[in-house]
């Protein structure tokens, strides 16, 4: 199976100058956990997690003051569409991340996380527990 079948192409843009609060009410109601930073002045594309909130939020910091810029992972690893679950998975793994940005031609296309490769390939476990028993 190929990151295309598994990826939610709901993608969820904003910018660096978006506060957190912003940030998770925008995540929250598009009901997606990562969020795709584009910065216009640096042409450069990152990624705002769940986590990166709650880790600002754990710190104590403000959420109407603090901006997904300064929250923002820039040392992202993309994927494409047409790589397999294991390659994704395994990018996820070495880099320790939880969503990977899908680009084609340069362009965020949907964002694969770890919960939807499990979702493509926990399905074919149950097959493969059931013919078993």
């Amino acid at each position: 199976m190929l990151v295309r079948d598994a990826m939610s192409t709901v993608v969820l843009t904003i910018g660096p100058a978006h506060t957190l609060r912003r940030s998770a009410r925008l995540m929250s109601e598009r009901r997606v956990g990562a969020a795709v930073v584009l910065d216009p002045d640096t042409c450069g594309i990152g990624i705002l997690t769940e986590r990166d909130i709650l880790n600002s939020l754990g710190l104590g910091q403000n959420p109407d003051q603090e901006t997904a810029g300064t929250h923002t992972t820039t040392d992202v690893v993309f994927a494409a569409p047409a790589w397999t679950l294991q390659e994704a998975a395994e990018a996820m793994a070495h880099g320790g991340f939880r969503h990977l940005i899908v680009l084609d031609d340069q362009e965020p296309v949907g964002i694969v996380s770890v919960r939807d490769i499990i979702r493509c390939w926990a399905p074919a476990r149950r097959r493969s527990t059931t013919l078993v028993n």
